[in-house]
């Protein structure tokens, strides 16, 4: 067992976490994936980091709208605060504003996102990790980790009264326990996906339609990895929130596929430059 804590440190009189900087530097990835992307394109260079702003402030708008939709109005400025889903819709609609901006057709933003969000997601979970938020239940397996000053800590009388773990007979209450490190699982998946997508953006395949392979991927890899997560918020007893959401990201990638896979390549618009393939 690895007990795991808190990352942050002190610049001056600014306390810098270390979930702030993996989002940063999840942000950052996704703008250099999405910049390399349109870079073999010809697309102008400046258009990954429109996209990335409209992702950012997308992202945390929609992340925070959901937290709050969720938990109420009084938690609005919790620590933390911020749910993947809300982010991924409000990410996508920011996205989707700086392409109808910029006159650029939306099949093209979807190809160039699609292996940028697969990267800055896998970023990103590091920083669930060093906060020690959105853990698994508990495990004695070899890598279980600890998370004494987590978000919340993983105290036996925590896991079970907000997430509805079944604890063994005798556990203390005031325990800390190993839990599957599930934002770790979640990294290893999501880079997978990436590798995958950054090798099949070479497909010839309709334009987009690696965007519904992204769908499919995240979709599946959260639904598996919330069946580990420490949390109580199933519908009917079976699926968590977020599972039904994941089989809308997969239903919704499949017909993302099947509908843009034998459309072939279109236009970029005004943004790609002159004489740049389309390759």
């Amino acid at each position: 067992m690895t007990n795991a804590y808190p990352l942050k440190f002190m610049i001056g009189s600014f306390e810098v976490t270390g979930f702030g900087l993996m989002m940063m530097l999840a942000f950052l990835t996704a703008a250099w994936v999405a910049d390399q992307e349109g870079r073999r394109l010809g697309f102008k260079a400046d258009y990954a980091g429109d996209i990335v702003m409209g992702a950012v402030v997308g992202g945390i708008i929609g992340a925070k709208l959901w937290y709050v939709a969720l938990f109420g109005a009084g938690s609005l400025f919790e620590r933390g605060g911020l749910v993947w889903y809300g982010g991924f819709v409000g990410g996508t609609l920011g996205v989707i504003f700086m392409g109808w901006w910029r006159k650029v057709p939306i099949r093209w933003t979807m190809h160039l996102v699609a292996p940028a969000l697969a990267a800055g997601y896998a970023v990103g979970r590091v920083g669930c990790y060093v906060v020690g938020d959105d853990y698994g239940r508990p495990t004695s397996l070899p890598w279980a980790v600890a998370f004494p000053d987590g978000a919340p800590a993983t105290r036996a009388s925590t896991l079970a009264a907000q997430f509805g773990v079944t604890l063994p007979p005798g556990t203390a209450p005031d325990a800390i326990l190993a839990v599957h490190p599930t934002q770790l699982y979640e990294v290893t998946l999501m880079l997978i996906a990436f590798a995958l997508l950054w090798r099949w953006r070479l497909s010839p395949r309709g334009t987009g339609w690696l965007f519904g392979a992204y769908l499919v991927f995240a979709g599946f890899e959260r639904f598996l990895v919330e069946i580990l997560r420490a949390k109580d918020d199933r519908i009917f007893g079976v699926f968590t929130i977020a599972q039904l959401t994941s089989i809308v990201l997969i239903v919704s990638g499949s017909t993302v596929i099947a509908t843009l896979s034998k459309k072939g390549t279109i236009a970029p618009g005004i943004w790609l430059k002159k004489g740049a393939q389309n390759t």
